[in-house]
């Protein structure tokens, strides 16, 4: 009987062919849509599980306020790391400082190769449960070691053995190698660790890491600290023992930024990465359960197409359901032919839908900048699938099954049967809701480009074009900035060249501890720290309001300070040039005279105000030299011969730069990839209501075959017509654009929030997306229509 179910279930299939390949294609679409989803939602909920212990693991963090604002971040002191270890050593399995993970260049002879790296203290490697694939995970125990991923030890070596050969560290460190490690995977916040060194090594190779140390620097906070915390405990119970740490060893004057110390879990790190005045304010978490609701509701939207389709199409099937009723068929076994048929779509769409998920993985890969793949030998996932399958064709078939089986045979077979008045109305409501859900999507996807381009857009106070960031990785870099420049300029390859401390696009270090005159005694100070040399400013086009640059014709620039608005507004001082800062107390007290004010040059955040900012002059504290390339020359040509002069005077280092417009717009990264993802759902959403529509469309034109030969012969013409089958469809659409828009406002106002410096919701918006979804309706609903309008009306008159 059940072979029999799915053989009648086939051939109605085959008979109808055009509904078939809507009802197939909309659910494989909906189906395949709802995979991505979830292998993305898998991807994100599984991240760093690749560590055993990854929920014992916590990143060590402090809330500091100042001028009453709470802020958290990561950077500790020195002292902290044996703080823990002697006071509080019992709740704590391992406890390791270390660096912040960087570009480092490796070499071997010749060889060298610019990779990502970090200095870790000797249980790293067993708290993050490293796969050794040659040597320990003991190998830091010797200060002068290295611990190579597999990828960076096949660069090396090849297939020869790695372990006890001699490397160079940029080109100042000597390590021999005691292990190599397997590769990291992609959703793992180390996934870019190419290299472990020892944190002794770290300290003893830095003067101010050496005094960092020597002088128990509580103040200072330029390193990080992991631990995994003991079986018996939990992150609450430690959280509260060593919140005080740091603070109950501060000085009097700083215990005003009331410091706590905490640690964040491993399984935080990645999706509750915000944090606001001291309260952590989600992160990517947020987009895991918008996809996974937008997900559900493209398989809705997929899953109505066929009820639509299916209740649509009663009328033709009553006379079949009347007959079968006649000869004695039980309604439940009418229930099982119409779900039997639901599950026949279903299987077939699934199976498709595999083959589109395989197909797009990858595109889908590179726009969420995972590296994800069907999880074929995952029994969960087969599970999930399968009873996923089949949930939808119960749901999807469940109530044209109901429906269809609920006919009265003795008004169907007398032809009395009515569908009745509002056997329309659910279809109505399903349509209004699939459009709703499409338009909602599409108007979130124009907000988030918009607040991109609002942000990319905003004047950043310099010119990024053709600015170009070399880090100095290797003592060789230093003292050859006169070399440089002048054969460089003579080259005809750059405008200008200069040095600083912190890359163009960031800023690396922060200090208080500044005073002047009117200072409010209340107020903390905390400045945005850059060392640069005198050509900074017309290597980077900084823009003033008042004063001048630095400049070599005055010595006493030495202690002058160019400072930014943010930095007046600040200070809430009147004309500032000319005015004294000064940095520290008594003995240590240094003065430096304000002889510039820029406009704010936005070297962090796009989405947040600009920190108040000194600007230093100084080429002994610099780590990066900045490139203005000549906009008369080729950029290939340009770069060819700075690649030459660099390895000409630093030959030990590879040639490794970036572009300030490149780093600058990868800030942006999250929201466009956000954006360029809510728009591919949004886009199939929309093609599967559309998809829907086009069958509903179908359906009523051929319904009303013969309204419409009389409508033609009686003299109406085809815009008449076209008017007839069209305006239903698009009272519905219109009633769908009401209810998306203060759904769609509500939602992208209250997302727009989390940005300090944001866009505002335009009228436009609302209208240019209604417009869109009107076109499209009536794209997809005219070709029946106007197929409906064309027919001759006397086939359509005829009698069988």
């Amino acid at each position: 009987m059940l072979s029999n179910y799915f053989k009648i279930a086939f051939r109605n299939l085959v008979r109808n062919k055009v509904y078939s390949f809507i009802n197939i294609g909309g659910l494989a679409v909906g189906m395949a849509v709802a995979m991505l989803i979830g292998l993305w939602i898998h991807d994100e909920l599984t991240y760093n599980t690749y560590h055993q212990t990854y929920d014992k693991i916590g990143l060590a963090m402090q809330h500091q306020t100042e001028n009453g604002t709470v802020f958290t971040g990561q950077a500790m002191p020195f002292p902290i790391g044996a703080e823990l270890k002697n006071k509080y050593g019992n709740n704590f399995k391992y406890i390791a400082m270390a660096s912040w993970e960087g570009e480092h260049i490796l070499s071997i002879g010749d060889k060298k190769l610019s990779t990502p790296g970090i200095y870790f203290d000797v249980d790293a490697p067993k708290m993050l449960s490293l796969t050794m694939l040659k040597g320990t995970n003991e190998g830091l125990k010797n200060p002068n070691s290295i611990l190579l991923s597999e990828s960076t030890a096949k660069a090396f070596f090849a297939d020869a053995d790695p372990i006890n050969q001699t490397l160079k560290i940029d080109n100042k460190l000597s390590v021999k190698v005691t292990g190599v490690y397997e590769d990291l995977p992609f959703n793992t916040n180390f996934k870019d660790l190419k290299f472990i060194a020892p944190w002794d090594l770290y300290v003893s190779s830095e003067d101010w890491i050496k005094r960092a140390r020597d002088n128990n620097q509580w103040d200072n906070n330029s390193f990080q600290l992991y631990a995994q915390i003991a079986d018996n405990v939990d992150f609450e119970t430690v959280n509260k023992r060593i919140l005080r740490s740091k603070f109950n060893n501060l000085p009097k004057e700083e215990r005003r930024f009331d410091a706590r110390i905490f640690l964040q879990p491993m399984a935080d790190w990645h999706l509750k990465s915000n944090w606001k005045d001291g309260v952590n304010t989600g992160g990517l978490i947020e987009y895991v359960w918008l996809f996974g609701i937008v997900g559900i509701f493209v398989l809705l939207l997929a899953c109505i197409n066929f009820m639509n389709l299916s209740t649509a199409r009663s009328e033709k099937r009553a006379k079949e359901v009347g007959v079968r009723k006649a000869i004695g068929s039980a309604r439940s076994q009418l229930i099982i032919q119409f779900l039997s048929e639901s599950l026949l779509v279903v299987a077939f769409a699934f199976v498709f839908s595999i083959i589109l998920v395989e197909i797009t993985l990858p595109f889908f890969n590179e726009v969420a900048d995972k590296k994800m793949t069907i999880l074929w030998t995952n029994p969960l996932f087969w599970l999930l699938s399968l009873g996923f399958s089949l949930l939808t064709g119960l749901i999807a078939g469940s109530y044209p099954a109901l429906y269809l089986s609920s006919f009265q045979p003795v008004k169907v077979l007398k032809g009395t049967f009515k569908v009745g008045r509002f056997s329309s109305l659910p279809r109505k409501v399903l349509v209004v809701f699939q459009f709703t859900v499409s338009v909602a999507l599409i108007i979130g996807t124009i907000i988030i480009y918009k607040q991109v381009q609002f942000s990319k857009n905003r004047p950043i106070g310099y010119n990024r074009d053709g600015l170009m960031m070399i880090m100095m990785k290797t003592p060789e870099f230093y003292g050859k900035f006169d070399l440089l420049r002048n054969e460089l300029k003579n080259t005809g390859a750059i405008v200008e060249l200069s040095e600083s401390s912190s890359p163009i696009t960031d800023v690396w270090s922060n200090s208080g501890g500044f005073s002047w005159e009117g200072k409010d005694p209340n107020l903390d100070t905390d400045f945005a720290h850059i060392f640069v040399t005198h050509e900074f400013g017309k290597t980077v086009g900084w823009q003033f309001k008042e004063g001048r640059d630095f400049s070599r014709d005055f010595s006493t620039d030495s202690s002058g300070l160019v400072i930014n608005e943010a930095a007046v507004k600040f200070m809430g001082i009147k004309n500032p040039v000319g005015k004294t800062v000064t940095s520290g107390t008594g003995k240590d007290a240094q003065n430096f005279t304000i002889i510039g004010v820029i406009k704010d040059m936005l070297m962090q955040s796009p989405y947040k105000p600009v920190k108040q900012s000194f600007y230093f002059l100084s080429s002994h504290n610099v780590n990066w030299i900045n490139l203005k390339l000549n906009p008369n020359k080729s950029t290939s040509e340009s770069i060819s011969k700075i690649e030459a002069t660099f390895k000409k005077y630093i030959p030990s280092a590879p040639f490794d730069y970036k572009f300030a417009d490149d780093e600058f717009a990868r800030k942006f990264k999250t929201e466009e990839r956000i954006g360029t993802l809510a728009l591919f759902f949004a886009a199939l959403a929309i093609f599967i209501s559309c998809l829907g529509l086009f069958g509903l469309a179908s359906f009523v034109a051929e319904q009303r075959t013969k309204e419409i030969g009389i409508r033609k012969v009686l003299g109406a013409t085809i815009l008449n017509l076209w008017s007839l089958l069209s305006k239903d469809f698009l009272v519905l659409v219109i009633i769908s654009l009401l209810t998306a828009t203060p759904l769609a406002y509500y939602f992208m106002h209250d997302w727009l929030q989390k940005y300090e410096y944001r866009t505002d919701i335009s009228w436009w918006i609302f209208v240019l997306a209604s417009l869109g979804a009107l076109t499209v309706t009536l794209l997809t609903v005219s070709f029946q229509a106007i197929k409906a309008a064309l027919a001759n009306p006397v086939k359509s008159l005829r009698t069988e």
